[in-house]
């Protein structure tokens, strides 16, 4: 039985090719609009429609992305869109403004997790496919699929981390800062710029350091996520006679 398997999103950088560059926009286009709809859906489905009347409750890429964050996306790995507009005092009510922002926030990681999930499931049943009909490895097509949903789930694991971590204008920092009592909230928003520029100068030429703490990060993610569907397989293999 082939060894498959979903290897980092930096590690493709070693196999930089044109069909490496098309997948790489390919996923752009669908994890940075995922996450950002997300965003969109969350606060309408609490009560501020603020972004859905910009016309950002869509999965269309043209609403979404940004292109100094599409191009860091293409070239380090990391990347970002236009940020998504709420309004939290259109929230419905029943929810506090931090519950409503933390809500809001948590969605778009949410959303690349779950499509992350969705990849690896993809992934195993396309090898389920290639091994039973006994498709070679260096069939073009089968080898593309492989590639999209493997750096599909990369990808969309980096992202969920990325966004996770609480440093602005991250959505951790607003689940972080809703944490936080308002005065010292406060107090670490007189140098929110400066933290963002840190970290973006961090994001473009410290990609090494970043890199290292992503990937410790996201290290549980994956045993989550790959673990289950690994063991799955393993057994689905198994009673089809394909092991």
């Amino acid at each position: 039985m082939p060894v498959f398997a979903l290897s980092g999103f930096f590690s493709s950088l070693a196999n930089f090719d044109l069909q490496t560059i098309l997948i790489r926009v390919l996923v752009l286009c669908i994890s940075l609009s995922f996450h950002e709809a997300a965003h969109a859906w969350a606060a309408y489905k609490l009560g501020d429609d603020t972004a859905a009347l910009q016309g950002r409750l869509t999965l269309n890429p043209l609403a979404h992305l940004d292109p100094i964050g599409s191009i860091a996306f293409l070239i380090a790995g990391i990347g970002w869109a236009k940020p998504v507009p709420i309004n939290p005092t259109r929230f419905n009510r029943k929810y506090s403004l931090r519950k409503g922002i933390v809500l809001t926030s948590v969605a778009g990681p949410s959303a690349n997790l779950v499509m992350a999930v969705g990849s690896a499931f993809l992934y195993y049943i396309v090898a389920t496919i290639g091994i039973a009909a006994k498709i070679s490895s260096t069939d073009l097509l089968f080898s593309i699929f492989l590639n999209i949903f493997t750096i599909l789930y990369s990808s969309n694991v980096i992202l969920a981390v990325f966004n996770l971590l609480p440093i602005p204008p991250l959505d951790g920092y607003k689940v972080f800062g809703a944490a936080l009592p308002g005065s010292l909230y406060y107090k670490i928003m007189q140098y929110e710029r400066y933290i963002g520029l840190a970290f973006l100068a961090l994001v473009f030429f410290g990609r090494g350091i970043l890199t290292t703490i992503l990937n410790v990060i996201r290290w549980p993610f994956d045993q989550v996520i790959l673990w289950p569907l690994g063991q799955l397989f393993k057994l689905i293999w198994q009673l089809l006679g394909l092991a």
